[in-house]
């Protein structure tokens, strides 16, 4: 399947217009060509289910897209990035904040950096490690994750990662209000919010969760 530029320019501007946000040409046209790299490299290295470049678009990232205007702090991780989501796209939303893109498989972490390289992405730091192994020199401002783990698991792995400032950020489907009740008393959801990805069948949910 061959790549329609066009097409993936029109479905990536309808759907900032419809989520309000702005980014300038070089931002648009930089998220197109990841598209374009995360298709081609798909073919070999399987990083990711979805085949469509059009659907990874909107999938992947107008969908890691909806949590830029919910993003705070200036140095964050990325766990269980997979290719990527959402750290590049947030990376290139924002180029002032620094990413780190945790992963444990060594084809994902290969093709962030390539990325990385080709795309001239200063902000980002592709690591290969499970995130219980990965032991940072200083405390990052916010954990971010998409469909990575349960709530329960995601905290008990990632807790080192952040003071008691830090936040968790969690990318959701439905509201997972059974997660959110085995939290137990050391942890508090302190922001939910519902967001809404153009063209995304069902919903999304943003948690943020802090140490309490």
């Amino acid at each position: 399947m061959s790549i329609d530029q066009h097409a993936l320019q029109q479905i990536l501007s309808d759907g900032l217009s419809a989520m309000d946000l702005t980014l300038n040409n070089e931002q648009q046209q930089q998220l197109v060509d990841y598209v374009s790299r995360i298709h081609k490299w798909n073919k070999a290295f399987n990083l990711t289910s979805v085949r469509d470049p059009e659907q990874m678009m909107v999938k992947h990232i107008l969908d890691s897209l909806a949590v830029a205007p919910h993003i705070d702090g200036n140095n964050l991780i990325d766990v269980g990035t997979g290719p990527g989501l959402p750290g590049i796209p947030l990376a290139i939303v924002y180029p002032d904040k620094h990413f780190t893109l945790l992963d444990s498989l060594g084809k994902r972490v290969r093709f962030m950096k390539q990325c990385a390289f080709e795309m001239k992405l200063t902000n980002i730091t592709p690591i290969q490690s499970r995130v219980e192994d990965h032991i940072p020199q200083q405390y990052y401002d916010a954990v971010l994750s998409r469909a990575f783990a349960s709530l329960k698991d995601m905290l008990h792995w990632c807790q080192h990662l952040v003071d008691s400032e830090g936040k968790f950020l969690a990318l959701k489907g439905q509201y997972p209000a059974d997660e959110i009740a085995e939290l137990g008393e050391h942890f508090a959801v302190t922001r939910s919010v519902k967001l809404t990805v153009p063209g995304l069948e069902g919903e999304r949910h943003l948690l943020t969760v802090q140490k309490s």
